[in-house]
């Protein structure tokens, strides 16, 4: 063998490709789950980034991620990419389908929701919920599938990364001008942004707006919580209200027996506030869900598209990690 390749012999490969409004990430398994290669890039929102840039960005990705592993193409058994906004515009459904024609000879376009709840449960039945840059959530109970949330940021994902730090910098405004007690955030938010003039904040949101940027910020939200600041708690605990709302459309939609015992998991960088996401989640979902159980996600996103891209050539894929 060359340096860099891998003897795959004739078992499967792999690739599974999770996009996302932060970050997109390649991943090629073998058969036994066994990772070959990985490689992660920028934003694959083609909303933010354009639609020639997506299928660049496809395109390079995958042929980084087979030159590390000194695999070719024609040996990828099986490949699947959870992308932003699928199926949300009928009128791009078959431009999302062909991104990847000639670069793979097996590959199948779908949501991005669907890497997460592969991972997050493992493939079995069950509601995943997603709340990074934005929120979504997916099931799929005895053959049947369901989406709800994913609306965009205009009008749409709430608990999500941007839905928070939308309302954490709205909050901040209401603390500045004395519509609100002062708290923790107040400083955060200041020192973050250095701010001479707390108005001053209006030119450093409005001239960098970028929906993946803007999101960032959830994370000053988390932290005036972590800092014992009550109304950034509350507000961590309505994105949890909001996310069990999902999940309670999910139930619904798939008419699931009143006690059916339901396994809820979640993927997203706002639940790296920990606790007081999850307990109010938790709390929620008591409420709409009455059979769910919240558990961790077995399985990152990554690896939940690589399981579907075998799954999807009718093998059942264990990664080994």
């Amino acid at each position: 063998m060359t340096p860099g390749t891998q003897d795959t012999g004739e078992r499967p490969i792999f690739l599974g490709i999770d996009g996302g409004g932060t970050k997109t990430c390649f991943l090629l398994l073998d058969g036994h789950g066994r990772q070959l290669a990985r490689h992660t890039t920028t934003t694959s929102y083609y909303l933010e980034i354009g639609f020639g840039a997506l299928r660049a960005l496809l395109r390079d990705g995958v042929a980084e991620t087979l030159q590390q592993a000194g695999v070719a193409p024609a040996r990828v058994t099986s490949a699947f990419a959870g992308l932003p906004a699928h199926g949300e515009d009928s009128a791009l459904v078959a431009d999302f389908d062909s991104l990847l024609a000639g670069a793979l000879p097996r590959a199948v376009i779908g949501n991005d929701m669907v890497c997460s709840w592969a991972g997050s449960l493992g493939g079995d039945d069950g509601i995943s919920l997603v709340a990074g840059t934005g929120s979504i959530a997916y099931g799929e109970w005895q053959g049947r599938g369901a989406r709800s949330g994913g609306w965009g940021e205009v009008f749409g994902d709430e608990g999500s990364a941007y839905w928070l730090a939308r309302e954490g910098l709205a909050l901040f405004s209401r603390m500045a001008d004395g519509r609100a007690a002062p708290g923790p955030l107040l400083g955060l938010v200041r020192e973050h942004f250095q701010l001479t003039h707390d108005l001053d904040l209006c030119a450093a949101i409005n001239g960098d707006a970028a929906r993946s940027r803007l999101a960032q910020f959830a994370r000053l939200v988390s932290s005036a919580a972590a800092d014992g600041d009550t109304q950034a708690i509350a507000l961590l605990g309505r994105a949890g209200d909001e996310l069990a709302a999902l999940a309670g459309a999910i139930a619904r939609q798939l008419a699931l027996p009143a006690d059916a015992q339901v396994p809820v998991s979640y993927t997203g960088g706002v639940f790296e506030a920990g606790a007081t996401v999850t307990d109010a989640l938790r709390r929620a979902l008591a409420r709409d869900v009455p059979g769910a159980t919240l558990i961790a996600p077995r399985f990152g996103p990554e690896l939940g598209a690589a399981m579907y891209a075998a799954r999807l050539a009718g093998f059942r894929l264990r990664p080994q990690t």
